[in-house]
Formats: C-alpha cells, sequence, structure tokens
C-alpha cells in the first residue's frame, strides 16, 4: 500500500499530538523526543510532526511511503528518465526509521521523499541540514530533506 506523507514543523509537540489525535481518532503509531508519526488509515496518510520551534504551522517535507525497495528504485528510474534530478539515499537513518529513498525538488522547492521503511531506529537520523536551515547547529531539527547543493 502507499500513502502519501506530510511532515510538519510544529512548535509544540504534545499540543500537536493531541489535537492530530482527536482529528484523526487515532494515536500516533510513534513518539520519540521531538517526534511523532501517526500511520492513519482513513485517510491513508503518513502524518509526521517534527518538533521545531519557531517553525510551527510550517510543512517540512512532503513524500510517498511505498511497499518496498524494489519500488523506490523503480521510481528512481521513472523520475530521473522524465528528467527530475533525484538524489538516492539507501539505509540511511531518518525520523527515527532505517529508510531507502529518493528525493525529487518541485519548482517552488518543496521536497518530496518517495521512500520505503526498512526497520525502526533509535535516533532521528544524521540528515545534513537543507537549505533552508542554515548551519550544521540546526541539524538536530533535521527536515531529513535532501542535502543543500554546495
Amino acid at each position: 500500500m502507499s500513502r502519501v506523507q506530510l511532515a510538519l514543523n510544529v512548535d509544540d509537540l504534545d499540543s500537536s499530538i493531541a489535537f492530530y489525535t482527536t482529528l484523526f481518532g487515532t494515536p500516533p503509531a510513534k513518539v520519540k523526543p521531538g517526534y511523532a508519526n501517526f500511520a492513519v488509515a482513513d485517510p491513508p496518510l503518513k502524518l509526521v510532526l517534527i518538533e521545531n520551534p519557531g517553525k510551527g504551522g510550517s510543512v517540512n517535507h512532503l513524500g510517498v511511503e511505498v511497499d518496498s525497495t524494489e519500488t523506490v528504485h523503480s521510481e528512481i528510474a521513472r523520475l530521473a528518465g522524465a528528467g527530475l534530478f533525484t538524489e538516492e539515499e539507501m539505509n540511511t537513518t531518518c525520523c527515527f526509521a532505517t529508510q531507502d529513498k529518493v528525493w525529487v525538488t518541485a519548482p517552488d522547492r518543496e521536497k518530496w521523499e518517495v521512500y520505503t521503511k526498512l526497520a525502526d531506529a533509535d535516533s532521528f537520523g544524521a540528515s545534513a541540514p537543507t537549505q533552508d536551515q542554515g548551519d550544521a547547529a540546526e541539524a538536530t531539527a533535521c527536515d531529513c530533506g535532501p542535502r543543500a547543493a554546495g
């Protein structure tokens, strides 16, 4: 099953968890320091909340969760074949999960990932901050997006 992922920056994780639990009628599937995700069945949605004070109410990144690494590789071939610049991250840790993924950037700079979860992880991940995040001091508020170009 594929489902759209919406990753939001939130100012206060606890109040956001309470709100989205009520809105979607389901508790979070995973809660870690500064992070929560919901696996919403109806509508099919992976909602990710990333505590990022001062940036609440903004989109962190968007994505499509797929069932397998093979599907990620198929999407890499399809997207690259259509002329989009792709950035692959295989067996990477991001958002408390080990994943295989590919990133593309929309014309208005929205970051999209197509990914599959391989396993849960104990750490948030080591993705570098993106263009929108500034220096390495903000890496803990990482958006798990592709690394900024030079």
